[in-house]
């Protein structure tokens, strides 16, 4: 965001008193932006030279109430009444707690949180394992907010989804918090959709649906999108659009809901806590999981795009691979974000990446998708271009910076591919040595220079590893540190963020913060 936005940012979220703006960049959404390119470009305190285990480790950690498995938000130059200013980073937990720390120390009064919200109603308690399931799967203990949460500048709001246990009933309701204080905005929503297919109504069952996917708010509407946390035989894949909080319209308000697999199961919307994407027309990207395929109207193993219109979402167009049955058969979901690409060169301007587990990307034209080749037998031929089995599998979410695409495979090399006009190269152009992968990795520069990439490697307390972006080179890895930099047990695909010179990790107890030792 560039400095002028932050300037206004910050006048807006306090309202109250006049703030200083330094031209720090907020993190608003997961990955940086609505694209999911997964760059932060205005890094300009870390960099390959000083990203090493003598200079940066990790600085403190936060204490909180339940594991935190979205990514965390970052705001600069926030005046917390009564407190001061601060930069502020915000961390939602399956207890059901949302929280605002400072986001540079714990020294003093920081030492505790900025500010603590409970989203749960009297007397309710996130939804126990035992009764959402699939604890199995997870590792989870119970279910609360999984999520990231979005900041709407505009307004100054903390958008949450969160999910709670009262009374035998299992209930889904939406949040709005002042980032300021963590008061509530507005009565929260219970989350509730029905959608119409083939003259009959399907209803969105709260019990088995879960928010894995982080929120997205694009053109004033939020959009949440459910799927499972492990095969219940019940999920199916939902998108439900809300109307952001507006002064005239204090109230979100229900804005169309959108069923992956109408009469059907499965096709979760998961994408291992990616967010949905948005293009710059206000189109929306997802990927499905395994489940049945009827063209057009069941996508599982599948691309869609939704548009909003005044009668709700509607699908304005997908993809489908040739080979959709056997990767379901084999457990082989799409299940990252999808990359939208800055406009490219050559005859297919508007593109986008898609990719799962097996490990095969699909770059589309996002003005014509391609559908389902149902005479394919090798390969997707109605596709811009197809790179099968390239880049490892179980690769977290695609990372673009500078003309370059990141992939980063499960026990395979983290890979570059140059994009040159509107294709991948064939191979990659740079890789690291192999690594354990796992989770979505993200990339701090300076503009064009000084880039890094950071990912968690596996689950061991050593996994914080950073790699010069350029040639892919391991700059720093925790395990140099003699245990210094150790962390503590991690969620199921856990989420971290840079930003501002410092690293932010969410585990299963805490936020811990790394940045330049003293």
């Amino acid at each position: 965001m560039p400095q002028s936005k932050n300037c206004l940012l910050a006048m807006t979220l306090v309202g109250l008193s006049a703030v200083l703006c330094f031209g720090q960049r907020s993190v608003l959404t997961w990955h940086y932006d609505n694209m999911r390119k997964g760059a932060n470009l205005q890094e300009t305190i870390l960099n390959p030279s000083n990203v090493v285990w003598t200079q940066f480790g990790k600085l403190f950690a936060q204490p909180v109430d339940g594991a935190i498995v979205g990514e965390a938000l970052y705001l600069p130059n926030v005046t917390i009444p009564n407190k001061g200013v601060h930069n502020v980073v915000y961390v939602a937990t399956m207890h059901d707690s949302v929280y605002a720390f400072d986001a540079d120390n714990d020294l003093g009064t920081n030492a505790h949180p900025l500010w603590k919200a409970s989203v749960l109603p009297y007397g309710a308690t996130p939804v126990p394992i035992s009764v959402q399931g699939g604890g199995g799967t997870t590792g989870w203990a119970e279910v609360g907010v999984v999520s990231t949460p979005v900041i709407d500048p505009a307004t100054g709001i903390l958008y949450v989804v969160a999910k709670d246990y009262l009374n035998g009933i299992v209930t889904i309701r939406f949040y709005g918090l002042d980032v300021t204080t963590g008061a509530r905005k507005f009565k929260p929503v219970p989350v509730s959709a029905t959608f119409q297919s083939g003259g009959n109504t399907y209803t969105f069952n709260n019990l088995t649906q879960v928010n894995r996917p982080a929120l997205l708010l694009s053109r004033g509407v939020i959009y949440i999108a459910f799927g499972s946390n492990g095969g219940n035989g019940l999920e199916q894949g939902w998108v439900i659009a809300y109307s952001a909080a507006t002064s005239g319209s204090p109230t979100p308000k229900f804005r169309g809901a959108f069923d992956t697999e109408p009469g059907k199961y499965t096709a979760a919307i998961w994408q291992k806590g990616a967010g949905l994407s948005a293009d710059g027309d206000g189109h929306i990207y997802g990927e499905t999981g395994e489940g049945p395929v009827v063209a057009g109207t069941n996508l599982g193993e599948s691309v869609f795009k939704l548009t909003q219109t005044s009668n709700g979402l509607t699908l304005a167009d997908w993809f489908t691979p040739y080979d959709w049955s056997y990767l379901g058969q084999n457990d082989l979901d799409l299940n990252d974000s999808v990359l939208i690409l800055p406009k490219q060169p050559g005859s297919h301007p508007y593109l986008a990446i898609a990719v799962g587990k097996a490990g095969t990307l699909y770059l589309l034209d996002r003005t014509q998708m391609g559908h389902l080749c149902s005479t394919c037998t090798k390969g997707d031929t109605q596709i811009v271009q197809e790179l099968a089995n390239a880049v490892g599998k179980e690769t977290g979410s695609m990372v673009y910076w500078n003309g370059r695409v990141y992939s980063t495979g499960v026990g395979s090399p983290i890979m570059a591919w140059s994009l040159s006009n509107g294709l991948l190269s064939t191979s990659p152009v740079a890789q690291s040595v192999k690594v354990a992968g796992e989770h979505s990795p993200v990339l701090s520069a300076n503009g064009t220079s000084d880039s890094i990439l950071w990912q968690l490697q596996g689950s061991g307390p050593n996994c914080l590893q950073a790699f010069d972006a350029i040639t892919l080179k391991r700059i720093y890895s925790a395990a140099q540190s003699g245990g210094r930099d150790a962390l503590p047990s991690l969620p199921h695909f856990a989420q971290l963020l840079e930003v501002n010179g410092k690293v932010y990790v969410g585990t299963n107890s805490s936020l811990v913060v790394f940045g330049l030792l003293q």
